[in-house]
């Protein structure tokens, strides 16, 4: 009877996906985080890693290590992996070409995989705005070919003061990062440089906000791969450690960005937690937890979207009803994908989500056949 009921259930779902109709709206969803763990010993060594970022297709990560033999220095490091549901292969440096005899920390890879933004100290022969660290960017032509020589942002967008963790944006059109520089509202802001196509120059960067810039030091921007959730560091006082994780979110790429969030105890705690990123599909976080007597290490956690939308502790009926009710509206309970906190409408997107989280808990398990 159970396997019957859990078959119409099935069915219901099926035929009620084949006839909706999708429609506009505004909203923001709720979501919450499994446990974190740490990303093991391909990634994680003794020595320190920081600035992770992940490929569109989540196969590649960047990040950047003091590790041996380079260990007088921060250089750029590669790892890939099969599939995402496999492990890291052992990481490889990026070479001479990308790495100098100076720090090259922070990478953040373009959606199509051809730009890796990173900063590194600038050179003083030049005028790059030269004196602190810069915003550096390599090219290649295509995934398959070796990384260009860096090119310096300029002084447009560089300052005479510390630029540092870019984030590029999955449009290619906004880059996102940490400065030092005059005209903020602390020790380190975060501000946005745009341009108006990926052929066009970067524009004079313009500071978020005292929204977002609110403390003494707020950095590691990370702008989720659609554009509406921004992920930050900041050590502001209302938080659980010496540094937190934060997010903040706009209902559309033109709107501004919302009153800050604490991520809470699940992912911040008493030591300091740095943001790195958000996977292209958003459903894990990247971030580094700062241990008092040690170095840096990688951790990652799951983003998962709340289903159980009347808090019964089961996903049912009762909650697909509720999807219903609020179906073509902006009701942030059930507006869970395609990304955990949603598009902004309770449309399809969110019913494929809980159809996967449904499954999951009522349809029967397949048994296992001896051997």
């Amino acid at each position: 009877m159970k396997r019957l009921n859990c078959e119409k259930m099935r069915l219901l779902l099926i035929v009620f996906l084949a006839a909706i109709v999708l429609v506009g709206g505004n909203a923001k969803a709720d979501f919450t985080f499994g446990e974190p763990v740490e990303m093991g010993s391909m990634i994680n060594t003794s020595y320190c890693e920081e600035g992770l970022t992940i490929s569109a297709d989540g196969l590649t990560l960047f990040f950047s290590s003091d590790r041996p033999p380079h260990y007088e220095n921060w250089e750029l490091y590669m790892a890939t992996r099969e599939t995402t549901d496999d492990t890291w292969n052992l990481p490889e440096n990026l070479g001479s070409i990308v790495n100098s005899p100076q720090n090259e920390c922070y990478p953040s890879i373009s959606a199509d995989g051809l730009e890796l933004y990173f900063c590194s100290p600038s050179d003083p022969s030049q005028d790059f705005g030269s004196g602190g660290t810069d915003l550096w960017v390599t090219k290649r032509a295509s995934v398959f070919d070796p990384w260009g020589t860096p090119e310096n942002l300029g002084s447009i967008v560089n300052s005479a003061s510390h630029d540092v963790e870019p984030c590029i944006s999955a449009n290619g059109l906004e880059l996102y990062f940490c400065s030092t520089r005059p005209g903020g509202h602390g020790y380190s802001n975060i501000w946005i440089t745009t341009r108006q196509t990926k052929d066009d120059s970067w524009s004079y960067p313009s500071n978020l906000g005292t929204t977002i810039n609110y403390s003494d030091s707020e950095g590691t921007p990370n702008i989720t791969s659609d554009g509406l959730v921004l992920f930050f560091t900041s050590n502001r006082s209302d938080g659980y450690g010496s540094e937190d994780i934060w997010m903040t979110r706009r209902m559309t790429t033109s709107d501004s960005w919302g009153e800050p969030i604490n991520l809470g105890p699940a992912i911040n705690d008493s030591d300091s937690q740095v943001m790195s990123c958000i996977s292209p599909d958003g459903h894990t976080i990247y971030f580094r937890t700062i241990h008092p007597d040690t170095c840096y290490d990688f951790m990652q956690a799951p983003i998962i979207p709340i289903v159980d939308f009347n808090n019964d502790e089961i996903i049912d009926f009762d909650d697909l009803l509720i999807m219903v009710d609020n179906w073509s509206t902006n009701e942030s309970l059930c507006d869970i994908g395609p990304m955990p906190w949603g598009d902004g409408v309770v449309d399809i997107e969110d019913l494929k989500v809980f159809i996967k989280y449904w499954e999951q808990e009522n349809m029967p398990q397949e048994p296992e056949i001896p051997e």
